[in-house]
C-alpha cells in the first residue's frame, strides 16, 4: 500500500507556523512581485478568493474582510518542507518527494489493520514536530492516494487520514471525484473527457481500457489503470519536462546592464538545477527580456537570442556564461525592461549526449563539481555557494512588500523571546 502525505496549504500553513494568532483567519501568501495569489487559507477560500487571482482584483474583499498577505518567502517554505519530509522517512524504507508539499511513502511494514492509525499518529508528529498540518491518503495505487488524501483534507472526520483499500470504498470514492481533480488529467484531456461524457472518476473507470488509450494515449492509459487500482505509476519514469523556463516580472523596470545580467544568470542556475533533478540536459538556450508595453512614453524593445549549444549540458556555469553572451549581443542600454527569463530548450536525457570531439571541457569533472556543489546547496540552504555573476549587489528588484523574516534559514531573523 502507498502513502501520499500532502501539506495543507502548505506556504499559508508555513506563515502560520510563526503566526498562530493567524489560526481561524483568512490568509493568502502571493507569487513574485506580489502580483497573484498561489496559496490560500480555508477562510479565504470561504471568501471567495480563487487560486492565481491578480491581488488588485480582490484589493476591496481584503481591506474590508482583512485577509493577511504575504510575499512568497521561498527559503522558509524549503526548510520547513524538509523538516516535514525528514520526519516521513524516518517512518518507512520507500520514499518519493513529489513536490515541495507532497511525498509518496510505502508502509508495506505495518500491518494492514494498523495502517491508518500509525498514518494518524504521523499526522500528529508532523503537527507537533513542525507544526504543518498534514493529510495522509493510503491505498493501493499512487493516483488513488491522491484522490484519498483529498477527502482526508475535505472531511475532518477522517481525522487527517483516509484510506481506500476495499473495492466499495474505491467505487464509492471516486463516483463523486471530479475527472478534473485526478491527478494526471490536466486541461486539455479535462475538456476531452468532459465533451466524452466522462464527469467523475468513476466514469471514466468505467469505459474500457481501449476508450483511455485511444482519447489521452499512454499517460492516460497509465491513469485509468491506477483508478482501477494497479500500481503503474513509477515517480522517477514520469515524462521529463521538454523545455524548462524561468522568468520574472520587476517591480521596476531595470536599464542597468549589470542588475539585468544578475537576474538573467540566476534564472540560468534555477533552470540548470531543474535540468540535473531530472538527469537531462539542455541542447539550446532561449534569453529573452522586454519593456513594458503598457508604458506607452518609452522606446519599446523586445531582446531575444536563440544559442544552440556545441555539446548539450546541465552545467550552471557553462549555460550561464551563453547566456550572458546572448544577452550582451542583445542588450540596447537606455531601454527599461520590465521582465526577463531564460527557457532551456532540446532537453534530452544525460545519458543521451553525443560526445563532440572537438570538446575540450572535462565534462566528468565538471559533473562531480557541480554535485558536489548541489550537496551544498541541499544541506547549507538555497544560494550556499553562487557565482560571481549571481545577484552581487543588494538593488532590490521585485516587490516583496509583505514578506515574513527568514526565521528557520537566517540567524538575523532569528525569533526572540523576553523573559518577564
Amino acid at each position: 500500500m502507498y502513502a501520499l502525505a500532502d501539506c495543507n496549504n502548505f506556504f499559508v500553513s508555513c506563515e502560520r507556523v510563526f503566526r498562530p494568532d493567524l489560526e481561524g483567519k483568512p490568509v493568502v501568501v502571493l507569487s513574485g512581485n506580489d502580483g497573484c495569489v498561489v496559496s490560500r487559507s480555508n477562510e479565504a477560500k470561504a471568501l471567495g478568493i480563487k487560486m492565481g487571482v491578480p491581488l488588485y482584483q480582490i484589493q476591496g474583499l481584503v481591506d474590508k474582510e482583512g485577509v493577511v498577505c504575504f510575499s512568497s518567502n521561498f527559503s522558509l517554505y524549503g526548510d520547513l518542507s524538509d523538516r516535514v519530509m525528514s520526519i516521513i522517512r524516518q517512518h518507512t524504507s520507500r520514499f518519493e518527494q513529489y513536490s515541495i508539499d507532497e511525498c509518496f511513502f510505502n508502509i508495506d511494514h505495518i500491518p494492514a489493520d494498523q495502517q491508518k492509525a500509525y498514518c494518524e499518529q504521523l499526522v500528529k508528529a508532523i503537527r507537533r514536530g513542525v507544526g504543518i498540518p498534514v493529510s495522509i491518503g493510503i491505498a493501493s495505487s499512487k493516483t488513488l492516494a491522491k484522490v484519498a488524501s483529498k477527502y482526508a483534507k475535505k472531511y475532518p472526520g477522517y481525522h487527517g487520514v483516509c484510506e481506500i483499500r476495499t473495492e466499495e470504498q474505491r467505487l464509492k470514492a471516486l463516483s463523486t471525484f471530479e475527472i478534473g481533480d485526478v491527478w494526471g488529467i490536466g486541461r486539455r484531456a479535462k475538456a476531452k473527457l468532459q465533451n466524452a461524457g466522462i464527469s467523475t472518476a468513476l466514469d471514466f473507470t468505467e469505459k474500457p481500457s481501449s476508450f483511455a488509450k485511444g482519447l489521452l494515449n499512454k499517460p492516460g492509459m497509465l491513469t485509468w489503470q491506477e483508478l482501477r487500482g494497479q500500481d503503474v505509476i513509477n515517480i522517477t519514469e514520469l515524462p521529463m519536462k521538454q523545455s524548462i523556463t524561468t522568468s520574472r516580472t520587476f517591480a521596476n523596470a531595470l536599464s542597468e546592464q549589470q542588475l539585468l545580467e544578475e537576474q538573467i544568470a540566476n534564472f540560468c542556475a534555477h533552470c540548470a538545477r531543474q535540468l540535473r533533478t531530472q538527469q537531462s540536459v539542455a541542447q539550446q538556450l532561449y534569453v529573452y527580456a522586454h519593456t513594458s508595453a503598457f508604458r506607452s512614453d518609452i522606446e519599446q524593445h523586445y531582446l531575444s537570442e536563440l544559442v544552440t549549444l556545441p555539446v548539450a549540458t546541465s552545467n550552471t556555469q557553462e549555460l550561464i556564461s551563453y547566456a550572458l553572451g546572448a544577452f550582451r549581443r542583445a542588450y540596447r542600454p537606455g531601454a527599461l525592461y520590465k521582465k526577463a527569463g531564460v527557457v532551456l530548450l532540446k532537453i534530452i536525457p544525460e545519458t543521451a549526449v553525443v560526445p563532440d570531439l572537438f570538446d575540450t571541457k572535462d565534462r566528468a569533472k565538471d559533473k562531480r563539481l557541480q554535485r558536489v556543489l548541489d550537496h551544498i546547496d541541499d544541506r547549507h540552504g538555497k544560494h550556499a555557494i553562487l557565482l560571481g555573476s549571481q545577484l552581487t549587489s543588494q538593488q532590490a528588484v521585485y516587490k516583496t512588500d509583505h514578506k515574513s523574516p527568514l526565521y528557520t534559514t537566517d540567524l538575523r531573523d532569528i525569533i526572540t523571546l523576553k523573559a518577564t
